[in-house]
């Protein structure tokens, strides 16, 4: 076989791969969101009155950690029939409740986890540690031995939702903090108004376009935020106007780059990673994300798992690469100075 059918015979293969990796993480997800109760697409994400609290919309009865966390299809472009939510669809209402759904709300572990979350949030706005002790308080120390999964439930709908990890800050004391995936100290359109981030849509956005081979079409982009019940000019709690917020804040960011796609007719779009997400994040952390919600692991998706240890090498070989340079540069001038010293 010639080396140029050989070639594109790979590539073929590497494809059907990888889009056999993603099916299975879609089945993975769509799994997921039932184990938790929640319907696939929820209106605590697309329909929230904005007259509701923030708080509000996380959970008494956890609809927040599926529906709310653009982790309930990260890798949800289509849910897992393949099929898609049009705009047209009207979202399922509250009343809509599925017997798994009844479930998750009398749980008791996942209502203290929901109280867990909204202590969370006041935590991270008032910028104060959160303390194990008052942890315990709030969830009733009868709880004591369920605590960890408790707390654990509680971690993971924050960096889902959020974008915010629990970090142990003094073990001593068993204080703990918050810490944004992505940088927001300098503001920008990932701090929204309500004083929480918008950086678990931008995560699993980020996530969408990686698996679709590191681009995706808008109409990949529509179809994943409208089966989490987002429509583009229908204003969200959280992301404000949808459209605005991907297609113009996240772009003038550089976290997303929204280009035309060469030689189409009629015109489509696509989005990239733009050099700030580059520059933030990396291939192994969104996979990592996205594989976390699946309760499994990033090698658990050979294919893209090798893609982001390449990613991870390259980065390496560019920071030594960089360090070297910095280093004969700043030898070369101190080499520069000892011989202008030594004609005086």
């Amino acid at each position: 076989m010639p080396r140029g059918q050989k070639s594109k015979l790979r590539a073929r293969e590497k494809r059907q791969h990888v889009r056999g990796e993603t099916q299975g993480l879609k089945g993975a997800q769509a799994t997921a969101v039932e184990e938790e109760g929640f319907p696939s697409s929820s209106p605590v994400l697309g329909d929230t009155p904005e007259s509701s609290r923030v708080a509000g919309i996380l959970p008494e009865s956890e609809k927040a950690s599926a529906s709310t966390t653009p982790a309930a299809a990260v890798i949800l472009c289509k849910k897992s029939d393949g099929s898609a939510k049009s705009q047209d669809e009207e979202s399922p209402s509250p009343s809509q409740a599925t017997p798994s759904t009844e479930s998750s709300r009398k749980d008791p572990l996942t209502r203290k986890a929901s109280m867990l979350v909204q202590f969370f949030i006041e935590k991270y706005k008032m910028k104060e540690p959160i303390m194990k002790a008052d942890m315990l308080k709030l969830i009733n120390r009868k709880y004591k031995q369920q605590f960890p999964e408790i707390l654990r439930r509680a971690a993971e709908r924050m960096e889902l939702v959020f974008g915010l990890e629990l970090k142990e800050t003094n073990p001593s004391n068993n204080s703990y903090e918050l810490i944004s995936q992505l940088d927001v100290s300098k503001g920008g359109s990932l701090c929204g108004g309500t004083g929480l981030p918008k950086t678990g849509l931008l995560m699993t956005l980020l996530g969408v376009i990686f698996v679709n081979g590191n681009r995706a079409t808008e109409k990949d982009i529509w179809e994943f935020l409208n089966a989490l019940g987002i429509y583009a000019g229908r204003s969200h709690l959280l992301f404000g106007e949808p459209r605005k917020f991907i297609t113009k804040d996240l772009v003038q960011d550089k976290y997303l780059e929204y280009r035309q796609v060469p030689n189409s007719d009629p015109p489509c779009y696509e989005f990239l990673w733009g050099p700030r997400a580059q520059a933030e994040t990396t291939k192994m952390k969104v996979l990592d994300f996205m594989a976390k919600y699946n309760d499994t692991v990033p090698s658990s998706f050979p294919a893209l798992y090798e893609e982001a240890l390449r990613d991870e090498e390259e980065r390496a070989g560019a920071r030594v690469a960089a360090t070297a340079s910095s280093t004969l540069t700043a030898s070369a001038s101190s080499r520069a100075k000892s011989s202008r010293f030594s004609r005086i």
